[in-house]
């Protein structure tokens, strides 16, 4: 029986496994480098456009009804992000860099996103609905424009926009909507803490703080406000300095109403002059000041201004609409830094408490 030969491999396909390995180990290589070169490229492109960005707050608007690459496409030419087209991938496809099991789904409205976020940073922001909120504080007795001057400092809305809305027709039904006609929205402007958005039509900020005046009012326990209660409410807040003196204030007014006596209230010469007039606030009232021939002067005029000389909160409110039975027709300040005045019957005690004031502040 003859002894089988096994056949020894030709050293010519020796060659060929030879080369076909080191292609294979190319195209491992080659694969892993890609693999790396594309890590490191997304890696980049999800960094912020400007990590070291001295921008605190940058407000971007997405429109309802916008797509995801249009988006991406905003946010790139803005310089937000390195990529429209990671931004649309990652949105797409949330499992890879997001780690979250179900969509992405891009809120409209206003965002804060500055050039310091990563690409994840402002989808998430998107995506979770972090809307951006502009804290605006209103203090008691400002008047309308200088309302609509801090509207517009913090870009909420524009100033001119604000008050043309503040007399247009439809700022006026809605607070003929609540009972009451007025000649203008001055008055009706609750001063509060806000959360507003950014470029907010004037319409609506003003229907907020409209509603937000008469959600205050039934809270504090009165059905509705009287626009003479009103006008009366807005001279208190200017002329009180305690909380605890404003009930008196509004007593001394309401006597010299009852009386037939003018108010004769500094805070309304004040008005004319910086509202009316467009002046400069005064340091002191002179007694030219007080012949000028204005509705709104209560030395030549007995009866209330035609309308509020400013936007009053509950302490001058509740005031005004109760005030207590006195005796009063005067009150003259006696103490600058504590802000308290004397009250009095008379016009005699009245100027001896003045004349005491002004000696003790010589001495």
């Amino acid at each position: 029986m003859k002894e089988k030969k096994t056949k020894k491999p030709s050293k010519k396909s020796g060659r060929k496994m030879s080369v076909l390995s080191k292609i294979a180990l190319f195209l491992v290589c080659f694969a892993v480098l890609s693999t790396a070169a594309c890590v490191s490229v997304v890696r980049y492109l999800i960094t912020p456009v400007d990590p070291g960005s001295v921008v605190t707050q940058n407000f971007v608007t997405i429109p309802s009804g916008m797509s995801v690459r249009a988006i991406g496409a905003k946010l790139e030419e803005e310089r937000l992000i390195r990529s429209a087209d990671l931004f649309y991938l990652i949105v797409r496809f949330p499992r890879i860099l997001l780690r979250r099991n179900s969509a992405v789904v891009i809120k409209h409205g206003v965002f804060d996103i500055t050039p310091s976020m990563s690409l994840l940073e402002i989808i998430t922001a998107l995506a979770d609905d972090k809307q951006a909120y502009i804290k605006t504080s209103i203090p008691e007795g400002l008047t309308t424009s200088k309302i609509a001057r801090i509207l517009d400092e913090s870009k909420v809305c524009p100033f001119g926009e604000f008050m043309e809305s503040a007399k247009s027709r439809k700022t006026l039904e809605k607070i003929a909507s609540f009972g009451v006609e007025a000649a203008s929205c001055e008055g009706f402007l609750f001063p509060d803490t806000y959360f507003f958005y950014p470029s907010m039509s004037a319409d609506e900020v003003i229907s907020i703080m409209v509603e937000n005046f008469f959600a205050n009012i039934k809270k504090a326990g009165f059905d509705s406000i009287s626009y003479d209660k009103l006008i009366l409410a807005s001279i208190v807040e200017r002329e009180y300095r305690v909380d605890d003196e404003a009930p008196l204030i509004a007593s001394v007014f309401s006597n010299r109403i009852e009386t037939g006596v003018g108010l004769y209230s500094c805070a309304t010469i004040e008005y004319i002059i910086t509202e009316i007039q467009g002046k400069p606030h005064p340091d002191v009232i002179t007694y030219d000041d007080l012949k000028i021939n204005s509705p709104y002067n209560t030395y030549r005029w007995k009866s209330l201004p035609p309308t509020p000389i400013s936007n009053p909160g509950m302490v001058a409110i509740k005031a005004a609409m109760n005030p207590p039975k006195t005796d009063y027709f005067y009150f003259t300040l006696t103490d600058s830094a504590a802000g308290s005045h004397t009250f009095s019957t008379s016009f005699k005690s009245h100027i001896k408490a003045g004349m005491e004031f002004k000696t003790k502040k010589a001495n």
